[in-house]
């Protein structure tokens, strides 16, 4: 506290020197110096009290109407003209424009460093979704293959507007949106994915079967190169991954298996693409038993994701829930999500980094957890993951990569998170593939886990090496007495008294079990 004092004060007094400490300071001279400071005590305050988060709005807060009273004034402070007759009006506001915006940027590095979780978020002003006020065709289903009526409404309507399906079930193959659309599946509607290789082959006849690459099939929805729209409604999007494929004797999820079994790719098509598309909008919808990926997006530059239902089996294959991938401010809330791979899993591969992503207020059942990776070459950063439920995903909290495909890891934030069923609620490993070469060496820092709750398992952190040691903070994380921690090469910073089961090498007296967070935070309906 003397280290930070100090230079506190030693800031007072250069700011002084700024308005001329040999004279009477202004009223005006003594507010900005106030304005200055109270960036970095805020900062402080927040860090030292743990509060950070009301406290580091206050800061932006802060920050924001010293800007504006700069701005207000042209960037100059104005003196008493007693002080230093000798000078010109130029030197004199040189003088003191100079300290104050020093000062004003020494509020800005403070409130980041000290305040990294008010930056760790979506950027976007996010609020529910509501209905489109514009319809502009409602198809009715045929009985039969309804692509083409389905694929005409869409091209015709006009940006702002949205193509209804009402009750009744519509079968169709690959679909492609427009910007600004809306596809609004209602209540009792069913769009259903035809299950015929031929009908999304991108033209080398290799959808629906097993090669190298597995990127022979087109999606079943894509969005690419659109600006707003997306999908709404209470309806579901079925993609009948476990239907026999039309032409041949197994389904998308068994050609998946077979693929794994023999060392290949499967080719079989995504539920829904997003693909360099700014503002989409998905809300309320359930979407199931996709082929492949649920929804993967990759250079997306704001996406909403609020109200989901997403389903799966547990040993459907590669049927990750919601993967973004290279994008930015992106919110997933409120959504119930459970498949056969990852619930979300945060990519940042070859395409692009992903940053500024929310997960809030979230319910997983069976998968393979919250993930980020396993590629990140091209850096992961600023991310929330708040008031989410893990039950029964194999990982829990889990960032994957190894040296084929690692890079920066950096500013996430796990916050309230309720474990149960987990066989490895904290899985942070760097070496995701101990046999694989490279030099793209995964580096995790500022990692941050408060108020977690989970019961057995393994809690792991794994770096490559000392060199690249995990960065985790631990806060208030409790787990089993029956729960193992498996460190290497990992930096783990705790209070003691606030971790259970100790780490190795540290003891402390067993926590006082209290009221459980995590109680009624688990759906035994869903089991």
């Amino acid at each position: 506290m003397t280290r930070h004092g100090g230079l506190l004060a030693d800031l007072y007094v250069f700011l002084q020197d700024g308005c001329d400490g040999r004279a009477r300071l202004s009223l005006r001279c003594e507010l900005e110096i106030v304005c200055a400071l109270a960036g970095p005590l805020i900062a402080l305050a927040a860090l030292l009290l743990r509060a950070r988060e009301s406290l580091c709005i206050l800061c932006v807060l802060q920050m924001s109407s010293c800007a504006a009273s700069e701005a207000s004034r042209g960037g100059s402070v104005r003196v008493h003209k007693t002080i230093r007759p000798h000078r010109s009006r130029g030197e004199e506001t040189r003088s003191m424009t100079q300290p104050f915006r020093a000062c004003s940027l020494l509020s800005i590095i403070a409130c980041i460093i000290l305040c990294p979780e008010a930056y760790a978020q979506d950027r976007r002003k996010v609020t529910e979704p509501t209905a489109p006020q514009t319809v502009c065709d409602r198809p009715v289903p045929t009985g039969k293959q309804d692509t083409v009526t389905l694929q005409d409404a869409i091209d015709q309507c006009p940006s702002g507007a949205a193509v209804y399906l009402g009750r009744g079930e519509f079968r169709s193959g690959p679909l492609e949106m427009k910007s600004g659309v809306t596809l609004w599946i209602g209540r009792g509607a069913k769009l259903i994915a035809i299950p015929e290789p031929a009908a999304y082959d991108k033209g080398r006849g290799q959808c629906g079967r097993i090669s190298g690459k597995g990127d022979g099939c087109r999606p079943f929805i894509s969005f690419s190169k659109t600006r707003g729209g997306g999908i709404y409604g209470d309806g579901i999007i079925d993609g009948q991954g476990g239907t026999t494929m039309v032409g041949g004797a197994e389904t998308w999820w068994q050609l998946a298996r077979r693929a794994q079994a023999e060392g290949g790719n499967q080719n079989a098509p995504r539920l829904i693409q997003i693909d360099h598309a700014q503002d989409i909008t998905f809300a309320g919808v359930t979407l199931r038993n996709a082929p492949n990926f649920h929804i993967a997006m990759n250079r997306v530059e704001g996406a909403t994701f609020w109200g989901l239902t997403i389903d799966a089996p547990a040993d459907a294959r590669n049927t990750d829930g919601i993967d973004p991938g290279a994008s930015q401010d992106v919110t997933i809330t409120g959504s119930f999500i459970r498949t056969g791979d990852d619930n979300v899993a945060i990519k940042a591969g070859d395409n692009g980094s992903s940053s500024h992503i929310s997960i809030i207020d979230n319910y997983f059942g069976w998968g393979h957890g919250m993930s980020i990776g396993s590629e990140v070459n091209s850096g992961a950063s600023d991310i929330v993951v708040r008031n989410l439920t893990l039950d029964g995903t194999t990982s829990g909290l889990r960032i994957k990569s190894d040296v084929s495909r690692g890079g920066l890891v950096e500013r996430v934030t796990y916050e309230n998170i309720c474990l149960r069923g987990n066989r490895w609620p904290l899985a942070f490993d760097a070496k995701y593939d101990p046999r694989a070469q490279g030099s793209r060496i995964p580096v995790y820092r500022q990692i941050v886990l408060r108020h977690v709750r989970g019961d057995s398992g393994a809690l792991m952190m794994r770096g490559v090496d000392e060199r690249h040691a995990l960065d985790v903070t631990l806060e208030d994380v409790r787990f089993s007495s029956s729960a193992t921690w498996q460190l290497e090469h990992a930096k783990v910073t705790a209070d003691n008294s606030d971790v259970w089961p100790p780490l190795p090498g540290r003891t402390t007296e067993p926590l006082l079990r209290g009221s459980d967070a995590c109680s009624s935070a688990f759906r035994d309906v869903h089991r």
